[in-house]
Parts: C-alpha cells; structure tokens; sequence
C-alpha cells in the first residue's frame, strides 16, 4: 500500500515504520492545502491532505515553511487570489491519482509497454520515479542526486575510490553554473523572472544533459536505466538552478506563447508547469474566505480521450480512473486535479495549456508547444472507451494572444500540400540541390527575391589545408557506422567519444569536432557525419521588415540540433571585400556557448574565411543578432595529408517554428580596428548598437 501523504488518506491502527520510510519522500511537486473535510459534505469533496495550519491528526507535525504564510503586510490575514501561491514549486510531490491525464508519477503508468521505450538520446525510459536521474534495474530502488552525493562521502571517508564520471559530472556542473552567473540568483529575479532568466536555466539544463549523456556512454554502469533529462534536472533543483520559483495563476514571466519544450522537467524549471509527470497542475488559493485548489496549468498530450484537433477549443478528459497494474478500470472522482478544474469553471480563472505534439525527429518523443491561456467554460460527465464515466471540460482559448497551436496546423497543411503557403516566391530556392526544399517567401513587401547567386550545399575549396596531424588514419572498421568506445580512429580523435547523438544533437561544446572524412568506408548516415548529411529541417527564406533577408525553419528546432553549414567558396584573408556582405571570417572573435576557466574559445588551426556572395547556401541569409539563438562549430574532416575545414551551426536553445535564426557574427581582431560596422538592428535588450 502506498502511504505517500497527500495521495491516500492517513492509515488508521499500527502502520510499519520500515514501509513508511521506503516511499520516496514528498519531495519535489507542489501540494495542494484545502481545507479540512467537513462531515456534511459529499464523499466527492473529501480531501486526502491536510492544510498547512491544521487541524493535524496524530502523530502528524506542521510543515515548514508553510505553517504560517500569512502576509507580512497585514499579520493574521492569509493572501488571496490572485496574488502568487508562497509555496515554491516542486517542494513537495502534488498529490496525483492513480492515474490521469498526462499523470505517470507513482502510478507506474504503462510500465509493461515502457519498459523498452527510450528517450530522445536513446536513453532508457523508466516512468516509475518522477525525480530520480536513475533506477537500479536489480533492486527497483531510485538513485538521485542526494543519494549518490551521500554515497560519494561514505566512499571518501572509508577509501574506496569516487566514480570518475561523478567527479566529471560535478566539475561540469560547477563550471556550467558560474559560467551561465547562476551561482547566486537574487530571490526575487528567481521568483518573478524573466525571458533572459528563463533561457539561461534551459540552457544550462540542456547543456549538462547532454553533457550527462556523453559522459554515460564512456561509463556504463550495468542494470542502471539512464535518464539524463532527470538528472539534469535534478541537480538543477538541488542548485537551485530553476526560473519562477512562486506558483500563480496566468501568465509565466519569461515564458512566451508559442515557446517549445522537448522535455517536462524544462517546463517544471520554468514554472509554466510544476509536476514533471501529472497533467494537472493545481494551487490551493482563498477565495470569499475560503480555500479551494484551482487549476493554473494542464498538459494535453494525447495520451487520453482528448479533443484538440480545434485551434481555440480543447475538450480535455479528466484524471484517474485506472489502476494500472491490473488495467482495471473505473469511475473519474471529483477530487485533486479534476476538482481544482471544476472550481477553476465557477470562478473563471485562466487556466495555461501546454499542447504535446509529435516529435518529426524522434517516432516516441514528444514536443510540448505552450499555446496560452484558456478558460473553462462547461464540464460534464461521458463514458470511456473503458465503459467508465470520466469528466470532460471545455476550455475555450483566450482572444487576442499570438498564434502557436494554429500555426503548427497551418505549416502541417504547408508541408501536405493542402494549403499554399503565402507570399511564396519561388518554391525551392535551391532547385532540387539540397534533400528538403527551401522557399522563398516575401509578405512584407513587392521585392522578387534577393540579388542573384549560384545556390552550393557545400564548402569549395581552391586547395585543402594541410593535415593537422601527419599521415591520419581514417577509419576502416565501420561498415554500419562508427560506434562510441570503439577503437576506431576517427572516434578517438573525438577524445574517444562521438561528439553527436543518433539524432544528430551536438553533445560537446567549444572542441574540434573531428567527423570521418571521404576515405573512410563508414556510410553517409554514419553519426559521426552528422555535418555532411545536409538539411534535416524545412527552412525558407523570408523578407524581415527592416533587415533585408532573413532565414527561419518551419520544424521545431531542439537545442544542439545540426542546422546546415556555411557553404561558399573558401578564400584568403587578403582576398576579403569591404563590400562583401557575406563572409564568414573565423579569424573573429567569438563569444563562446560555453566558457571554460582557462581554455581560449576554440579555433581552426589555419585562418577559414569563406565569401558567400556569389555562391552559396541558406546560410548565407542568417542575419546578425547580439543575443542569438544559433552559434558555430568548428568541424575537421582529414584524409592521410589533407584537412578539409568546416563551419556548422547548431542551436543554442530550443527554436518553435517560424522564429528567425541569428548567430553573432564576431569581433574583428585589433589589427583589423579599420573594419566599418553596421547599425544593428536585432531590437535584443543587449544590443551593443553595431555589428561587423
């Protein structure tokens, strides 16, 4: 039996302490305080919790901090909707049913059919612990980070060595976290934060999963599940790594409509939405004197008996009524996320919906698009395809906020054929020369299409440069592909590591990336191709209102994804032209992603500069941006005495569709101070007013 407090109503008669305390604590959702049961009220109003002032049945004790929450301001009052709930997000577990709409949680849900699925990296899927980053596969026992820094002491203190991927992991951690100035956040930024706030923390986020991810794959540990993402996330939590700390009601500051999500513990870092399983997020407000949960956030993925096919209109199902372990199933009951839905309909609040749509990229992953506010209009009772009652609502959209789900429907029927996309100009820029097309589009004015150049994919070379190390090795044992902790060349010229995952997301961050070159007998699909395979994503060129020509995807882009590379013709430092407006010089100075505390950002051992002025690829439309969301790689393909040089682009962060793509474009060096700048015009809170 499950005596997790808040989602079973406390045991009467002798409860064994040893089980108790084997229940993984109520550690990290936020829980939902009603008031105390009255006896004359029906069952369906019931709460199995306990408000945070009591009444406390025996042998139970006050939780701090939410013992006393009343407003500083005016002592003995209580605060009221609509002010934030004091209750930090994810401090305790929100109680949850055995199961509902997006909830996996404690109820183990679907464990027979994800006991094989895996994630985005091609991690192991275990839904059985919300929290962990790991679970012992003999024992069934969660490994977090509480557990494993408590484990790294006891194996100090009696000699035993320290895994040398936690000692990665934690220097990678601490590194990451000054980097991003995220050491010591002021408790009001954190509480209220902002876009530059928000971004930062996924960034981070994303960084050290991925970085997880690699590190993993050099240290195997047999019978453990691997779930990056919530490790990620864990450390996160426990550093304190996290953006809008209070819940509310409304709007999430720093979170945009139409923003993307490719995991749920993003949005619980957030504070769009606080559980990182359930599909209702809810929070105990007082409202007339006296207190009752309202829901402030739901999650439709599609997993239920949802109708979201509408735009501005979701009939959403409610929570529960499945046991899954013997899928028995049975009545929904008007108690925790379907009440606070039900509440939320008599006192018209804003309710955030965030949509779960198909990852293109991944067949079982997942993108989670924040569509905005909805109100609930009407809720009713309906039968299951199981023959059991569940709840339906109907929540209508907010007018007047910008397009997301409705944009995705639209760019589906662009790709299908069922509607043109307007303002096209031509179809496929590109006349067939990359696997994807890339249209040209211009709403904003009469201009046909920008100035005349001869469309390449690819990088020109005059000559190779020559080869960084002499008379190199090229891989001839990967007929499938090379593999990570091979003894194949090109693999440990990556320090052992292939520096990409199977979906080819960029896994480490300012170093060299060494990818096969074309005497190596490995296939194109090779994952230490990655740069070589061409566009994965539909793109279009499109006119800006005020930077000429500008470059966006119609897919979803995840943070470290290949985007394309800068093709052109590859020149020599005295051949650049004042009146180029397309070089790429990696002669500049470039902020790097990702500081290091000794390590210059990395460089081409030979001066590349590429002109793409009359020759190349979509690249060469990414406009300038002082706070961009794509950056550089250097990449190296070598064969025996010659070095091919590289430039790709990869995401920064996670990019929804339709939003421009802009990298920085550098510093020239202070032999070049003669350079004229441009008036920038990124319209970025950090703009710098000029550009090179």
């Amino acid at each position: 039996m499950d005596h997790t407090f808040g989602s079973n109503p406390i045991p009467s008669g002798n409860v064994s302490k040893t089980e108790v305390l084997t229940v993984k604590p109520l550690r990290s959702l936020a829980p939902i305080f009603p008031s105390p049961p009255d006896p004359s009220a029906p069952p369906s109003s019931q709460y199995a919790s306990i408000p945070p002032t009591g009444p406390f049945p025996p042998g139970a004790t006050p939780f701090f901090p939410f013992f006393a929450m009343s407003d500083p301001q005016k002592p003995g009052q209580q605060w009221a909707y609509p002010i934030p709930s004091p209750v930090p997000l994810n401090s305790f577990k929100t109680p949850v049913s055995a199961s509902g709409n997006g909830d996996i949680g404690t109820s183990r849900r679907g464990t027979s059919t994800t006991r094989n699925r895996v994630d985005d990296d091609g991690n192991s899927l275990s839904d059985s612990f919300e929290n962990g980053f790991e679970r012992n596969m003999e024992t069934g026992s969660e490994v977090n980070e509480q557990t494993r820094v408590a484990r790294r002491k006891v194996r100090a203190k009696s000699g035993i060595p320290v895994s040398t991927a936690d000692i990665a992991i934690d220097e990678v951690v601490n590194n990451m976290i000054k980097a991003f100035n995220l050491v010591e956040i002021n408790t009001f930024h954190q509480a209220n934060s902002n876009k530059e706030l928000v971004d930062r923390v996924l960034i981070v986020f994303n960084l050290l999963r991925r970085k997880i991810t690699q590190i993993d794959e050099k240290h195997v540990v047999p019978g453990v599940a691997k779930r990056p993402d919530l490790r990620a996330g864990n450390i996160c939590m426990t550093k304190g790594v996290r953006a809008n700390t209070v819940k509310r009601i409304g709007p999430v500051p720093g979170v945009e409509i139409g923003d993307i999500f490719f995991f749920r513990m993003e949005m619980c870092l957030a504070g769009v939405h606080a559980p990182s399983m359930a599909g209702i997020d809810y929070m105990g407000v007082k409202v007339a004197g006296e207190d009752d949960p309202l829901a402030v956030s739901i999650v439709s993925s599609g997993g239920y008996d949802d109708e979201g096919d509408d735009g501005d209109v979701l009939i959403y199902s409610g929570q529960g009524g499945v046991q899954r372990k013997d899928k028995q199933q049975s009545d929904q009951q008007l108690v925790r996320g379907n009440l606070a839905l039900e509440k939320s309909l008599h006192k018209a609040n804003e309710v955030r919906v965030i949509r779960g749509l198909k990852d293109f990229a991944s067949p079982t992953g997942k993108v989670y698009v924040y569509d905005g506010l909805y109100k609930i209009h009407e809720s009713w009772i309906d039968k299951g395809k199981s023959g059991c009652n569940i709840f339906k609502y109907k929540l209508v959209r907010v007018v007047g906020q910008r397009e997301a789900f409705t944009l995705w429907k639209s760019i589906q029927q662009w790709k299908d054929g069922a509607v043109s996309r307007p303002g096209v100009i031509l179809p496929d820029l590109t006349s067939g020369a990359e696997s994807l097309p890339v249209c040209l589009v211009n709403d904003v004015d009469g201009e046909k299409g920008p100035a005349y150049f001869t469309y390449s994919p690819t990088l020109k070379y005059a000559k190779p440069f020559p080869s960084t190390k002499p008379s190199v090795e090229n891989c001839n044992c990967c007929t499938g592909g090379c593999q990570a902790n091979s003894h194949c060349p090109c693999v440990q010229r990556n320090e052992g590591q292939i520096p990409y995952t199977s979906l080819g997301v960029l896994l480490s961050h300012n170093s060299l990336i060494q990818e096969c070159g074309s005497m190596c007998i490995c296939p194109v699909n090779c994952r230490n191709r990655i740069s070589q395979a061409g566009l994965k994503m539909r793109l279009e060129v499109f006119k800006t209102k005020n930077k000429g020509w500008g470059l966006r995807s119609w897919d979803p882009i995840r943070s470290g994804s290949f985007i394309c590379e800068y093709a052109g013709v590859v020149i020599s430092e005295k051949g650049i032209d004042s009146d180029d407006n397309y070089i790429f010089d990696a002669t500049r100075t470039f902020e790097p992603l990702e500081t290091r505390p000794t390590d210059e950002p990395v460089k081409f051992p030979f001066p590349l500069v590429i002109s793409a002025r009359k020759e190349g690829n979509v690249s060469r439309f990414m406009n300038h941006s002082c706070s961009p969301n794509v950056y550089w790689q250097p990449v190296i393909r070598e064969n025996q005495d010659e070095s091919y040089f590289h430039v790709a682009f990869f995401a920064i962060k996670h990019i929804p569709p339709m939003q421009e793509l802009t990298f920085n474009y550098g510093l020239v060096s202070a032999d070049k101070a003669g350079a004229r700048g441009k008036k920038c015009l990124c319209g970025e809170s950090n703009c710098k007013g000029v550009f090179y």
